[in-house]
């Protein structure tokens, strides 16, 4: 193990800045290898919600609380991106300054780079790093963009959606994902006129809600405690095993002209296709074709030696792999690898830019499994 993953094992704050560093600069894979089997630890608390509702400052509470009790926190503050260098704004940093002195404490402000669902590129393995320094908690502050912040509830154990009286979207208005993410509501500015009615709303939903006035300190404590019984209560698996809420990305076919299939595809069962691209490390042109969220790959080869041809020589045309999406793909790798299981390549981009590995047929049934990160 390298001299810089030892350090942030032992949890020293100027490594894991370093960390964080190189992790946003797309440049810590190796490292990621290294440290990812040291996550799982950690409780991940996810806060989203609209602009304006005060969860920065909801989160320094929260912070304080937890420093009171002993616990070591991690933050992950997802601002929007400067128009202007393309960093974050740095706002929920700020807002946080009271704890900048604390070693018990790690912030790292994250710019979004235009990325939607409330997170950045990087906030998985971002927070794979703070699980694996040991931080008892990390917390997870979404950019704030509105109703489409969903992506919270891939990574978090527990998300808390924060609304305010007077602020933000109408319960009524708001889109049935956000709603659906929640473990637990938080009213904030709850000493504002208006609390009743947005309690009467999230009672349509049949939602319980907990009042803060975040700015006074007031219902902090009720708050940790109700995200623990619900931690306890959900049982939801541990960063270190993301694997466990894979879901299906796409089928992977194997043919011998794409334009040939696509008369079945588009002509017969009237699917579009979102791509066509070749990936030229692979040798194999690509169709995607959207059956809702997951999709039908076909795969042509682009050469006599691709991977595809071998197997359309040995096999003919049919299933080539099943694909799944995980959250942390690094730590599945590393988690699979430790049981024994036969992994085929290092996680690297493939079609549609998104890092793969695949998992030998040995090790999974006699099937080859493509793992993708989310």
């Amino acid at each position: 193990m390298g001299d810089l993953a030892q350090e942030i094992l032992a949890g020293e704050p100027r490594a894991l800045a370093r960390a964080a560093t190189l992790i946003e600069n797309g440049r810590a894979t190796e490292l990621l290898r290294e440290i990812a089997p040291h996550a799982g630890r950690a409780l991940i608390l996810g806060v989203t919600g609209a602009p304006g509702v005060g969860k920065s400052t909801l989160c320094d509470q929260i912070i304080h609380l937890l420093r009171v009790e002993g616990k070591t926190v991690g933050v992950i503050a997802v601002d929007p991106s400067s128009p202007y260098s393309g960093g974050a704004i740095l706002g929920d940093r700020i807002r946080m300054q009271r704890h900048h002195a604390d070693s018990g404490v790690f912030i790292r402000s994250m710019a979004s780079r235009g990325v939607s669902g409330g997170l950045a590129r990087a906030t998985a393995d971002l927070a794979i790093l703070l699980d694996a320094a040991g931080r008892d908690v990390v917390i997870i502050e979404t950019v704030g963009v509105g109703q489409g912040e969903i992506d919270i509830v891939r990574l978090a154990q527990v998300t808390l959606v924060v609304l305010a009286p007077g602020v933000g979207d109408d319960v009524q208005a708001m889109k049935a994902g956000v709603m659906e993410i929640a473990d637990l509501f938080v009213i904030n500015k709850a000493d504002m006129p208006g609390v009743e009615a947005l309690e009467h709303d999230l009672a349509a939903w049949n939602r319980k809600a907990l009042r803060t006035v975040a700015s006074e300190g007031q219902g902090i404590a009720e708050v940790i405690a109700e995200v623990i019984t619900v931690a306890r209560a959900v049982h939801r698996a541990p960063l270190a095993k993301a694997e466990e809420d894979a879901r299906i990305d796409h089928l992977g076919i194997a043919v011998r002209s794409l334009d040939q299939a696509l008369k079945f595809y588009e002509g017969q069962l009237g699917l579009g296709v979102s791509l066509r691209e070749t990936v030229a490390q692979e040798k194999v042109n690509v169709a995607m074709l959207p059956l809702g969220e997951p999709r039908i790959e076909l795969l042509e080869p682009a050469g006599p030696d691709s991977v595809i041809a071998k197997f359309l020589e040995t096999r003919g045309e049919g299933l080539h792999h099943v694909a799944l999406r995980v959250p942390h793909l690094q730590a599945a790798v590393e988690r699979l690898r430790s049981s024994g299981a036969r992994i085929l390549n290092e996680p690297r981009p493939g079609a549609g830019g998104h890092l793969y590995t695949f998992v030998h047929p040995s090790s999974t049934g006699g099937v080859l499994l493509e793992l993708i990160q989310a």
